[in-house]
């Protein structure tokens, strides 16, 4: 659920909620009380407006025992002469908290034993004054505030009686305020029970997932990034519990990422070191040489220095590659695009590379099978170079045998087709894959005769790729291996991409 929604859900439920339980106890509490007060005073219909106004329940008391005397009374009137009769009915009336109080011709013939003369003298009507009918009661509001109920009556010997019943408010108060207390109590347990049920939802629903995140936070501090943050819940403590989940995995592939980075460049750098070595060892030796008078003939000279000349080059080839290589990562590769001729350009590069592979002692050969010629888009000087690192590589990894370089155009509809074929070492399945990653070299060993960056074809497919193409490679061990990249053909305005 949505914290949202829980919110909006939460608000209306301690809105409403609380009203309907505090009005559900209330009533029950009040058919309980109204109960136990119809029970004990004998009587019916007491109500939420008869408990919170008592006098309404103390008439109906006396009105009900009013009601009962009168017709005693009209049976026998004399019965009011029977002490014994009138010890009974106050026994019955003080369960009711009714006092009795009987009169005749204006003097008190009997008082119950919790009313006084005087105090009698001061609430009691006179016979036959208006207030004293049966049909009213009076209320004293004095120190004991009461009900009072009178009945006069005449008898046939002319004698006058009035029979009192006063009823007490102070015994059923006290009812009344444990049944306000009751309802107070209960309105408040119900308000505690609903804010701790809410409390404890939202708490489960927030706080949860906060301390998850604070936890996460923690580990990512640390640097341990191999924890899982666990969600269950599609709110938007869920969600962020993703995203945050997310970016612990990114945080991750980058910090692999980063490793590998500064591994790759650890072993660039030791390459690199390894690889200008070599010639600055072998500049360093031929120049010895010649101060040294050992190149004594011009023959010799000139071998010498060509030989540091062509070590030169070759220290030069490694530093670009290695600034090239550093601006694989950032994207900064500078190209200048122009429409060339597949033709021409691939002439010019054969024409190029017999003359030099031919000087090493290398066969080349170079055929063009396309039926007419087209344009292409590239930047001729890094396409030169992704077709000299191909051939050196098949120079570094040449066979036992004499070395062959072969150099093919083809087309395929839309992309011209180029193969660069050798009859070297070849290369294992289990490398083929990866002999374009930066880095991996399929010759593992360090030594002179391979050396290598580990860079040469990494840089191959970039460019290749930027160029809007793409490179793989064919081969078999112990027969060789065949380069293959397809180039976008120009045609009406449309090349590379």
């Amino acid at each position: 659920m949505k914290l949202k929604t829980r919110l909006k859900l939460s608000f209306f439920i301690m809105a409403l909620l609380p009203l309907i339980l505090c009005f559900a106890v209330t009533y029950a509490l009040l058919c309980y009380q109204a109960s136990g007060i119809n029970h004990y005073y004998e009587i019916e219909g007491t109500t939420f407006e008869s408990l919170s106004n008592p006098i309404e329940i103390l008439t109906k008391v006396v009105d009900r025992l009013h009601a009962d005397l009168e017709i005693k009374l009209a049976q026998n009137p004399d019965i009011l002469l029977d002490a014994v009769y009138l010890k009974e009915l106050e026994a019955a009336l003080e369960i009711k908290s009714t006092d009795l109080v009987v009169r005749k011709n204006g003097e008190y013939v009997y008082l119950s034993e919790g009313i006084e003369t005087e105090e009698a003298r001061k609430i009691l009507p006179d016979y036959g004054d208006l207030n004293s009918i049966s049909d009213n009661a009076l209320y004293y509001s004095g120190l004991k505030k009461c009900i009072v109920r009178q009945i006069d009556m005449k008898n046939e010997n002319g004698d006058l009686y009035s029979v009192s019943l006063i009823t007490y408010l102070s015994d059923i108060a006290p009812k009344l305020r444990r049944f306000y207390l009751e309802s107070f109590s209960s309105i408040v347990v119900v308000l505690i029970l609903i804010s701790l049920v809410m409390t404890i939802w939202i708490y489960r629903a927030t706080v949860i997932p906060l301390n998850k995140l604070k936890e996460a936070t923690q580990n990512i501090a640390a640097g341990n990034l191999d924890f899982v943050i666990e969600t269950a819940g599609n709110d938007e403590f869920g969600e962020l519990c993703r995203d945050f989940e997310f970016m612990r995995q990114k945080l991750k592939e980058t910090a692999k990422e980063n490793i590998q980075a500064d591994r790759e460049s650890k072993e660039l750098i030791s390459n690199i070191s390894h690889d200008l070595k070599t010639p600055i060892t072998a500049i360093k030796g031929y120049v010895e040489g010649i101060r040294d008078g050992v190149a004594v003939t011009e023959e010799k000279r000139d071998k010498y220095l060509k030989t540091i000349y062509n070590k030169a080059i070759e220290m030069d080839r490694l530093i670009d590659e290695l600034t090239l290589y550093s601006k694989i990562d950032t994207n900064k590769i500078p190209y200048s695009f122009n429409k060339l001729s597949v033709r021409e350009f691939f002439e010019d590069c054969s024409d190029s590379l017999s003359v030099e592979l031919e000087s090493r002692g290398i066969d080349f050969y170079f055929e063009n099978m396309l039926e007419q010629d087209v344009d292409f888009i590239a930047d001729s000087e890094k396409l030169s170079r992704v077709i000299n690192n191909i051939i050196s590589n098949s120079i570094k990894y040449h066979a036992d045998r004499k070395t062959k370089i072969s150099l093919r155009l083809k087309d395929e509809g839309d992309f011209i087709r180029v193969e660069l074929g050798d009859n070297g070492k070849g290369i294992s399945k289990t490398d083929l894959p990866y002999i374009f990653d930066r880095m991996y070299r399929a010759d593992t060993s360090r030594n002179s005769a391979t050396g290598g960056s580990g860079i040469g074809l990494a840089i191959v497919k970039k460019i290749v790729e930027d160029h809007g193409g793409r490179i793989w490679a064919e081969s078999k061990e112990g027969e060789g291996t065949t380069m293959c990249f397809v180039l976008r053909k120009y045609i009406g305005g449309v090349g590379h991409d």
